[in-house]
């Protein structure tokens, strides 16, 4: 059951979801809960630790719907939030984007938009925690395995079932920290993991909230894959981020000397899915592999500080909504071909 807040100081818009939705609230698909203002919503989220979706307005007494937007992100960073306003200017939509809104609808509100952004929205909210869920499982196992999980690990059922692989769409992306290998070997070891941290925290995070997961570190590098629709779409929007956020933090003077930015490469296409490794050693990694992925890891190689680098067969399907430029005709390793590449601005 998806468990909604609706914040808003209008009395009847509570009977007008509670008519609108009563099929889904009869069959159990959606509990609505209501606030009549943004510190009435932050009083029932604190009661109701289980919801997944905020319906906001934006002017209401005591505290508007653009502050509510505000604490959620800082107190609720899971949530996703939708606005649904009468204010559907441009500053406003831009503001509640700014401060984290999902979506934005405007009023009157057109129900069946609303159901279809509420679909969309419980989509993305699923997508994300099942990725918390599957990142907390597997640190939990590597902490406390038994000797159960030990013995079928070395079982014949063990090497059947982890051992198959699969063939699946997604999207790659490779972010590595540009120069940190200087600051590797000028500071000290506390020093070093300390920082290269913060910025895999910094990453994992736009990662995560853009329906991605982290497939493995590579040194001072992130592989991320992103899986289900608009992979690639996703994938751009999440790099963008960390680059912005990288980008804008501040330069670390001293002996140091040094300015946080990152070059990325991105690619889509099919790739094996797999678990890769040592079943004798039982030292597995599930990952990916294939020429979708070493053409990702090669763009990133080629990109230089503050650089997104794309295939022209990416730039062909994300052109409408990324603003990019034209690098040019570049060779790659192992492509006979020289591969045109785009480099994705905004």
């Amino acid at each position: 059951m998806t468990k909604i807040l609706v914040v808003d100081d209008e009395a009847d818009l509570e009977a007008l979801v509670k008519q609108k939705f009563r099929k889904k609230i009869r069959e159990q698909e959606y509990e609505f809960i209501f606030a009549n203002n943004g510190v009435h919503a932050l009083e029932q989220l604190q009661k109701h630790s289980d919801v997944d979706i905020v319906l906001s307005d934006i002017n209401m007494p005591e505290m508007d719907g653009l502050t509510l937007l505000t604490k959620i992100s800082e107190q609720h960073s899971i949530l996703k939030s939708v606005i649904i306003s009468a204010y559907g200017d441009m500053e406003n939509i831009r503001t509640a984007m700014n401060r984290g809104a999902f979506d934005f609808i405007t009023k009157p509100v057109d129900f069946n938009d609303l159901e279809l952004t509420l679909e969309k929205t419980i989509l993305f909210v699923k997508q994300m925690r099942e990725t918390l869920r599957a990142i907390k499982e597997n640190n939990i196992l590597k902490m406390y395995v038994d000797e159960t999980v030990l013995n079928f690990m070395g079982s014949r059922e063990f090497e059947s079932t982890l051992m198959a692989n699969e063939t699946v769409e997604a999207a790659v992306a490779f972010i590595d920290i540009c120069s940190f290998t200087a600051v590797s070997e000028t500071e000290a070891p506390d020093t070093v993991v300390e920082l290269l941290n913060k910025f895999f925290d910094l990453m994992v995070k736009e990662i995560i909230a853009h329906g991605g997961f982290v497939d493995k570190f590579i040194g001072d590098a992130v592989m991320a894959v992103f899986r289900g629709e608009y992979q690639l779409d996703r994938a751009i929007d999440a790099c963008l981020a960390v680059r912005n956020k990288i980008a804008a933090l501040p330069a670390l003077n001293g002996q140091m000397n040094f300015k946080p930015n990152v070059s990325i490469g991105i690619n889509f296409g099919e790739m094996v899915s797999g678990n890769i490794g040592s079943s004798s050693l039982r030292r597995l990694d599930y990952t990916v592999i294939g020429d979708a992925v070493n053409i990702a890891q090669r763009l990133q190689a080629l990109a230089g500080p503050g650089q997104i680098l794309i295939t022209e067969q990416s730039w062909e399907k994300v052109k409408e909504f990324f603003k990019c430029t034209e690098v040019g005709e570049m060779n790659l390793k192992n492509k006979l071909a020289p591969v045109n590449i785009y480099e994705v601005i905004e």
